[in-house]
């Protein structure tokens, strides 16, 4: 890593030790007051480190969560399992908060007892209700800076979305809604995007359904939108009753099972006129795997087949898989609308769009990822196989600061067998415009 660096103008690298390379599970980066860390050792225990900009010493803590009977392992413990990844935040006291290593498990949440103090980690539970089956635990940010929390309760194929949010008077979590936001009615799951504030001062999400625990069974993609994270809409006003669920959703794709679309991958932008865009991939006639965009046209939605690609992504099954397209949000850019995407085989550019009729203007093979390439090369040794992870600092558009570490790539949440030497987990910084020159 360090020969890297000497070859990278305007990129610091800040070691903080060995971390997990068995597997690839994401961990998270926040900056702050200081730099906050939190990801699993080789032990795949989880660990917070942090720092202030100006040290070069990392502290690390350890901390230690409750006996999992049903798992025969500690809370703090993890498997292989990549849906077990990391979050961090903090609220307005200073307080850190940590949650994850959850698939289909009790909640996992941690807060710091004291601000910024890493060493006082403590966990407990966050409303004590419906907390034995959590998954996906997101925080983010109210309108106010009020922090909240989503999570699913339940498992793929039968679950409902339940938000929180952290009371400060009462340092403590309560329902934000007092139902679930999405429900599948014991019968399917929503995998939801988190609702994203757009310039038009409301909140926008997105998401599609699941039938069972494979993944071929997405389908439907839809949308709503809120000005208050209570009440919701569909995109042509008409009100939603809580919880929203397959038969109240406002659809942007009708796509039946087995039509190639995946969770997780479909994104909100918006235009120079602050209406919502939606992106994601699926099988054209063809069967071929292609990129959409979508965009609300009064009773109905405008939608644009973007790619002409000649593959098809056939994925089917349980546990993580690894994502063989990545599509980007759209963002409005000198009267047209730019989406990225990255594709298995290594291609990677920009579309360029008309921005009233959603036509291609121009497409271009380009690098779109936010470091430079010699960054995404194994450099340790860790593993033939083992790839370059890169994450981004959390809640931020246009993060400086990134974690990178090597390991094994995402294996259907299975053990690899495989001898792996621990990675070496790393801040990198870019330097901004502003940083003075040296």
């Amino acid at each position: 890593m360090e020969t890297v660096e000497e070859n990278l103008a305007g990129i610091r690298c800040s070691v903080i030790g060995p971390c997990c390379s068995d597997f690839t599970v994401e961990y998270a980066l926040l900056v702050k007051d200081k730099f906050y860390v939190a990801y699993y050792d080789v032990e795949h225990c989880i660990t917070v480190a942090s720092k202030s900009d100006d040290d070069s010493h990392w502290e690390i803590s350890h901390p230690q969560g409750e006996w999992l009977a049903d798992k025969n392992r500690y809370m703090h413990q993890t498997e292989f399992d990549s849906h077990n990844y990391l979050t961090l935040a903090i609220d307005n006291q200073g307080h850190l908060h940590l949650a994850g290593n959850m698939h289909k498990d009790k909640m996992v949440w941690f807060r710091s007892q004291r601000p910024g103090d890493i060493h006082s980690l403590i966990q407990q539970p966050m409303t004590g209700m419906r907390e034995q089956s959590a998954t996906y635990p997101l925080f983010f940010s109210g309108r106010k800076g009020e922090l909240l929390f989503r999570y699913r309760d339940g498992e793929s194929g039968n679950g409902d979305d339940i938000y929180n949010r952290w009371n400060d008077a009462q340092q403590r979590w309560l329902r934000l809604l007092e139902q679930p936001l999405l429900s599948g009615n014991g019968l399917r799951n929503a995998y939801a995007r988190l609702p994203v504030f757009g310039p038009d001062d409301q909140w926008h999400m997105i998401w599609m359904w699941r039938n069972t625990p494979h993944c071929e069974t997405n389908h439907q993609l839809c949308y709503a939108r809120s000005p208050d994270l209570l009440h919701w809409y569909r995109h042509d006003g008409c009100r939603l009753t809580l919880p929203i669920t397959i038969d109240s959703g406002d659809i942007v794709d009708p796509a039946p099972v087995e039509q190639g679309l995946i969770n997780m991958s479909q994104s909100l932008g918006f235009d120079s006129k602050g209406r919502p865009l939606v992106t994601w991939h699926r099988y054209d006639d063809a069967g071929c795997s292609q990129a959409w965009i979508a965009r609300p046209q009064g009773k109905s939605w405008q939608i644009r087949q973007i790619s002409d690609w000649n593959f098809r992504w056939d994925f089917k099954g349980m546990g993580s898989i690894p994502p063989d397209v990545i599509i980007s949000a759209a963002r409005a850019e000198a009267g047209q609308l730019v989406v990225t995407f990255q594709l298995k085989d290594g291609r990677s550019g920009e579309w360029r769009l008309d921005e009233e009729n959603l036509t291609l203007d121009a497409m271009r093979l380009c690098p779109v990822t936010p470091l430079p390439a010699a960054l995404y090369q194994c450099q340790s040794g860790v593993h033939p196989q083992a790839e370059v992870q890169i994450i981004a600092e959390l809640y931020q558009q246009q993060p400086r600061h990134f974690l990178r570490w090597e390991a094994l790539p995402i294996q259907r949440d299975l053990a690899s067998g495989q001898n792996v030497i621990p990675g070496q987990l790393c801040v990198i910084s870019v330097a901004s415009s502003n940083d003075d020159k040296e």
